[in-house]
């Protein structure tokens, strides 16, 4: 089938492209929710990191700015767009297992511009093991932002490996991939990149007082 991918950059829309992919789904374009600031809707990354992950892959990425009134209407727009050049199917990283998540909202979008939901990783309920198989899989992330009510500015710029997966375990009420909101990931490796997004400088920020992000002020493709 021909699909768009949803793509926040992060790790969970990275591994359900890999799975997609598995499925025989063929990926033409992956698209991109943008703030008015030109960064990412909700991993609040740069326009041009999100064109350098798009290159390392080798599919396209289409941006769509948009705000919290007129979201819906602009994720639809993009939809639109693609369903001319033969896209039948959308695909995301949402878990079921997570509040907040709401099967209805993507269901009715899809219903309304006739395409099919793949969520390849809905039915995965257990986020312990979803971390694992990411790993396993060979994918590389570090930590862009994180809750300051659940996780310190510390754990901005991390990376995603074992390490990682036993210390956040070791921490009271916080899911290992973050799905409660704990931390977003930028992606920079993975078993379909042709090329690395190497992280040079980056400077932690303490946002509103709520959040830590990590500004990525200079990287590479290798």
């Amino acid at each position: 089938m021909k699909v768009v991918a949803s793509w926040s950059g992060g790790k969970d829309s990275a591994y359900a492209l890999h799975l997609a992919k598995q499925q025989g789904h063929r990926i033409i374009s992956l698209f991109t929710m943008m703030s008015s600031k030109g960064k990412s809707k909700f991993h609040m990354l740069h326009s041009e990191l999100l064109e350098a992950q798009a290159k390392a892959i080798g599919i396209p990425l289409i941006k769509k700015q948009t705000d919290n009134d007129t979201y819906e209407q602009d994720f639809k727009a993009v939809l639109a767009e693609l369903k001319t050049m033969g896209v039948e199917g959308l695909v995301t990283g949402d878990i079921c297992a997570v509040a907040g998540h709401e099967e209805g909202w993507l269901d009715r979008v899809c219903k309304e511009m006739e395409l099919k939901p793949i969520r390849p990783l809905w039915l995965m309920s257990d986020t312990k093991q979803i971390y694992l198989n990411y790993l396993e899989v060979g994918f590389r992330a570090t930590v862009i932002r994180v809750n300051l009510c659940k996780l310190g500015i510390e754990w901005l710029g991390r990376v995603l490996d074992r390490q990682f997966y036993e210390d956040i375990l070791k921490l009271d009420n916080i899911d290992p991939c973050g799905e409660g909101g704990e931390y977003h990931t930028v992606v920079t490796d993975g078993p379909y990149f042709k090329k690395k997004v190497k992280i040079l400088e980056a400077e932690k920020h303490n946002i509103e007082g709520n959040f830590g992000y990590l500004e990525v002020k200079d990287f590479t493709l290798e």
